[in-house]
Parts: structure tokens; sequence; C-alpha cells
């Protein structure tokens, strides 16, 4: 009776393989270029051309953030900001199977993909400014020979993997199967080869006493034979 209560509860805490595809729920947009995916994550990513110190000098090139020309002479001044922020946007009620899926398998398992959108919805003001160039938009009126403060746009967006071995439900939540960190920190300590895992050394003892248990009704059995032919 002790055996089959075990094994009965350790198939309730058993946690199921999913079935069906992720759903990241509401598409995510970008509110100021009205860029939109159906994917789990939008990042946009703005980089401004800008001069900077190098080897040889003064130099220009394409940088995500702002560099700081304080120290710079006049004539390789650079805006004091980017006019445009990076910013990211993540799928705010994504589930799987029906059940809601934890925002960490988002940021473990996700890979950023690059985002080739139509700009079919891109707002006046900013069509006025930006044309399409490459991946994005850039503000360049040559794209090949673009000036200091000019700025290009770009987006990825976030795709996820098949689950399928990497995520477990627990109340209710599908969640990572196992935590990156509760990895890095594993014991990685060799098991001894005539060591017994644990759950089997927690089920022996119920078996044993089992085998205990029908050896003394044998022996009972064998002993009224015994009576009985004499």
């Amino acid at each position: 009776m002790t055996l089959v209560l075990l094994l009965a509860s350790t198939a309730a805490i058993a946690q199921t393989e999913p079935e069906g595809f992720p759903d990241p729920g509401a598409p995510l947009v970008d509110p100021d270029f009205k860029v939109r995916t159906r994917q789990f994550g939008l990042d946009r990513r703005v980089e401004m051309y800008q001069w900077r110190l190098g080897e040889n000098g003064y130099e220009r090139a394409w940088h995500g953030a702002s560099i700081d020309s304080a120290g710079f002479d006049s004539e390789h001044a650079n805006p004091s900001k980017l006019p445009i922020e990076n910013r990211r946007w993540w799928a705010e009620n994504p589930t799987l199977d029906g059940a809601p899926l934890d925002q960490a398998v988002l940021r473990s398992l996700g890979e950023w993909r690059v985002l080739q959108p139509n700009f079919s919805r891109l707002p006046a003001n900013l069509a006025a400014s930006f044309q399409p160039e490459g991946e994005g938009l850039g503000s360049a009126e040559n794209p090949l020979d673009p000036e200091v403060g000019d700025v290009r746009v770009s987006w990825r967006e976030l795709v996820l993997p098949p689950l399928t071995g990497k995520v477990i439900q627990r109340s209710g939540t599908w969640v990572l199967a196992k935590d990156p960190e509760d990895a890095s920190n594993a014991d990685t300590t060799e098991t001894p080869a005539n060591a017994k895992p644990e759950h089997a050394q927690r089920v022996w003892p119920f078996f044993a006493g089992g085998l205990l248990v029908i050896a003394a009704l044998v022996v009972a059995v064998q002993r009224r034979r015994r009576r009985h032919s004499h």
C-alpha cells in the first residue's frame, strides 16, 4: 500500500511535455515607427554617424550610443544625444498550450532575428525624414556619403525554438526545465559505479518489505501442509 501511494505521488508531480506551439499573444508595435511583429520580442536599434578618435586621429563611424565630444575641437563636435532611443519590447502575456509562459523562457531561449518591415504605416513626419536603407531606415540623403548626425534604424524580432524538453509546468506556468544558474553551479563529481540512484534507495525498502511478507506467507503455507500430511 505504501509503495502504491509513493508511485501515485510521483506521478502527480511529474511534469508534462508541451503539445502545441507557444503563442505570443497581442502583436508588438513600435509606437513611433508603427513597425510590428507577431513574435515574442521587438528590438529597435538606432545608430548615429559620429566623430570619434581613432589611431590616426579623428574619424567618422556609426555608433549605437552618443559619443561624448566634450574634449574634441569645435570642428569635430557630435550631437549631445541620439535623436531616437534604442528600445525593446517583450510579449506581455505569452502562453503555451493555454498556460502562461514565464518571461525567463523568452530571455533565455529566444533568438533575435532581423525583421524587415514594409513601413506601410510609417507616420508622415518620419516618412519625410527617413528613406529605406538596407534592412531598415536611414536619414542620410546619400546613404553612401552620410553626414555626422545622420541616423539609421533597424529592427529585430525574438523567435522561440521548439520547447520540447526545455520547459516544464510548475504551478500552472511553463518555466525553464533547468535553471541556467543551477546548471552552472551543479556538482560535477562523478557518481561511483556501485552507487545506487537516490530514488532507488528510497523505493527499495518498500520492495524489500513486500518480499519479506511473501516469504513469510510461503513458509506458513508449507508448515500447514506438513501438519495435514501427518
